[in-house]
């Protein structure tokens, strides 16, 4: 797999997205969007691949949108912009395996975006997080107002996307913007423990814990655990019982 703005590495079950624009800040733009749909397609189709990572080059993850293709568009042209973004966002959010962002310097406005499609964020102590939409004259585009009020709660969300504020690593974490921070030079080390730690469980189990537990925070209560019921069922007589089926023999299952 070949492509301009994304860099993909597959080694021991966990795939390596790297945005490399690092000229641009990595600014996403119409070519990001189709190669980042067309990589979600081909990984999802790789059953082999049981978690994946995406990271940028250079000093930022995502510093934003590509500006300099959106000045000259109409409020139509913008729309559609919009629900490109949201639908690739969408589609990676509903990806089967976990994913991962791992932060490395700004993740502002759509990097803030792509990262909260992710399922969960490791974030370099010197990353800096911020929808500064509002400086533009503008609001979020990629489903921000959406996805980061149900992340943080409505206040840290609305004061983030009303000042444009940029904010650090560690109140990142203090708002549960970020799930955990470290040193620069470890981040990549420490997200590929993490990938290495979750792609060595049931990968069925993994991908029905990720699939119930979304689907349930978007259903009632009740809804939700008769869906967990239901999955927790489907896995007896199949990867369920070769993983108890091991821990009572005293070895590591054979997935």
């Amino acid at each position: 797999m070949n492509y301009n703005i994304l860099k993909i590495d597959i080694a021991d079950k966990i795939a390596v997205v790297t945005i490399d624009r690092p000229e641009a800040l990595n600014a996403l733009n119409s070519e990001f969007f189709k190669e980042m749909d067309d990589i979600i397609a081909n990984i999802s189709a790789d059953k082999d691949v049981r978690v994946m990572i995406i990271t940028g080059m250079g000093k930022a993850f995502v510093a934003g949108a590509d500006i300099a293709e959106m000045i000259d568009m109409t409020p139509e042209q913008g729309t559609s912009f919009s629900k490109l973004g949201q639908n690739v966002f969408r589609s990676l959010e509903k990806m089967e395996i976990p994913v991962i962002a791992a932060i490395n310097g700004f993740a502002l406005g759509g990097g803030l975006e792509l990262a909260m499609g992710c399922d969960f964020r490791i974030a370099s102590s010197k990353a800096k997080f911020g929808q500064p939409e509002v400086n533009l004259g503008m609001i979020p585009g990629y489903a921000g107002t959406q996805r980061l009020s149900r992340l943080v709660g409505l206040a840290d969300a609305l004061y983030m996307l009303t000042t444009g504020e940029m904010i650090g690593a560690q109140d990142a974490l203090r708002i549960g913007l970020v799930q955990k921070v470290v040193e620069p030079e470890q981040l990549m080390d420490e997200i590929k423990k993490i990938a290495g730690t979750i792609a060595s469980k049931g990968p069925t189990a993994v991908r029905k814990v990720k699939y119930v537990t979304r689907k349930g925070i978007l259903s009632t209560f009740d809804e939700g655990c008769d869906l967990e019921s239901e999955y927790f069922g489907s896995q007896f007589k199949a990867e369920g019982e070769v993983g108890m089926r091991a821990f009572l023999e005293k070895r590591k299952p054979d997935w």
